[in-house]
């Protein structure tokens, strides 16, 4: 059992919890500056084969997402004019995604989604798919578009709303977000739509609430589906590390475990606990078993700091080169967070930041850019991203300490030093690097040589 957690094993009522029960306008949900690749329609016939091609293709592996993958290419592969049975087989695809850790796995699901499309126009599983597709490949802009075709049919479709949630959050529109959550909540309460609200309830600062409603999600969750009810588990654990309570956020990372043996998420959240605790030696192991699993540029980064803490500089390059790697390959924006906090390739980070804000602009891209412009020497404009992203009143440490030293550098040194005392009051070791700044930020704010770069 969880420590601290009679708030969130209590049952919550969701009327109107999100605070958005009117539709807010459709325009203010914003469109991405840039294009992010297809539009989210079926295909041209001359594609349609590389389509099937790509969907069709045999899983690496032998785990039972494999097996149905299997499964349903041989019945494809006798009726292959089901629009429905594309649609099963894009989501056993997103599944093992998911399970695996391989991004370009989406990519299969990507493909059944425009085959269907192609069999049946306007085909509304289909359009779900290709919705929950685009946004794993973080082509928001796409995924809102193909959420608001369902929706224009059937309002109260429960998957396209968690897909315009996603969508609506990713690029910056929180109420269309909340609002969709709510009703989503309101259509079809049960494990995904509680694990949305209560991650919008989080990110408002309202750790109370958030936690008494992913306890429903927890509560909801379908044996049968170990992945989610894993992946609820750790964003549950997750609420207690941003709190400071590892202990908490531990026994929360174990249940994760005990709900799907090996989920990395989980084990690298363990791993976090390790290093707040000084098991170097524990942290790592963790960590590469983590790794191993789902090699991303976050685990790789945590790799590198276990490593270089047990004084292993070498493989702590190793993994630090294996995050870069990783980002430049599919997450420009740990990538550029990765960057900005070890003040490493400024130019590159602010780069890569400034191409991540122009396709999405939550509160987390909001942050990343403005610690890459306050790297560069930007200041103004930092703050100014900054205040963009405390805008929720989200109780993550990271954020604070990032506002806080922008705004020491700027010389507003009483709020700059209540912010970096605040970030390590919450949580004293957010992340190796920025909370060692932080400390010796406040230990010499009065010192001419100005903030920690």
């Amino acid at each position: 059992m969880l420590r601290r957690t009679g708030c969130l094993f209590a049952c919550a009522a969701l009327s109107g919890s999100l605070g958005c029960t009117e539709r807010p306008r459709a325009e203010a949900v914003p469109t991405a500056t840039v294009s992010t690749g297809r539009p989210a329609e079926a295909p041209a016939p001359s594609s349609l084969d590389a389509a099937r091609a790509l969907a069709l293709a045999a899983p690496a592996g032998a785990s039972a997402v494999d097996r149905e993958i299997e499964a349903l290419s041989r019945r494809i592969a006798k009726a292959p004019d089901g629009a429905d049975l594309w649609s099963a087989l894009g989501h056993a695809w997103l599944r093992k995604a998911r399970a695996s850790g391989d991004p370009s796995l989406y990519g299969r699901a990507h493909a059944c989604a425009e085959v269907g499309l192609a069999l049946a126009a306007g085909d509304r599983a289909s359009l779900n798919l290709l919705g929950l597709a685009l946004i794993h490949e973080r082509r928001f802009t796409e995924a809102r578009d193909a959420a608001e075709r369902v929706l224009s049919r059937d309002e109260g479709d429960a998957l396209a709303l968690g897909t315009l949630s996603d969508a609506a959050l990713a690029l910056g529109a929180f109420q269309v977000a909340a609002y969709a959550a709510q009703r989503m909540v309101d259509q079809r309460p049960g494990l995904p739509s509680y694990a949305r609200a209560a991650h919008l309830r989080w990110l408002q600062g309202d750790a109370a609430t958030a936690k008494r409603i992913i306890r429903l999600a927890i509560d909801a969750g379908d044996p049968g589906e170990p992945e989610a009810l894993a992946w609820t588990l750790t964003q549950a654990a997750m609420m207690f590390w941003h709190e400071g309570d590892h202990e908490g956020a531990d026994l929360g990372f174990e249940r994760a475990l005990a709900a799907q043996a090996g989920y990395p998420p989980a084990i690298a959240g363990r791993a976090r606990v390790a290093l707040v605790r000084g098991a170097w030696g524990r942290a790592v192991e963790l960590l590469e078993r983590a790794h191993q699993q789902r090699p991303d540029a976050e685990t790789a980064w945590l790799l590198g700091d276990a490593r270089m803490a047990a004084g292993d500089h070498a493989g702590a390059a190793r993994a630090y080169a294996g995050a870069v790697d990783a980002g430049q390959r599919s997450d420009r924006r740990t990538l550029a967070l990765y960057y900005a906090t070890k003040g490493l390739e400024r130019d590159e980070a602010l780069r890569l930041a400034d191409a991540e804000r122009a396709v999405r602009a939550d509160i987390y891209t909001e942050d990343i850019h403005a610690w890459a412009l306050y790297r560069a020497g930007k200041l103004a404009e930092a703050r100014a991203a900054s205040d963009r992203a405390l805008a929720l009143g989200t109780r993550d440490a990271r954020l604070l300490y990032h506002a806080g030293a922008i705004r020491i550098a700027l010389g507003d040194l009483a709020r700059g030093e209540r912010l970096v005392r605040d970030a390590l009051d919450l949580n004293p070791r957010f992340d190796m690097t920025g909370a060692a700044e932080a400390e010796q930020l406040l230990a010499r704010r009065k010192a001419p040589r100005g903030p920690a770069r």
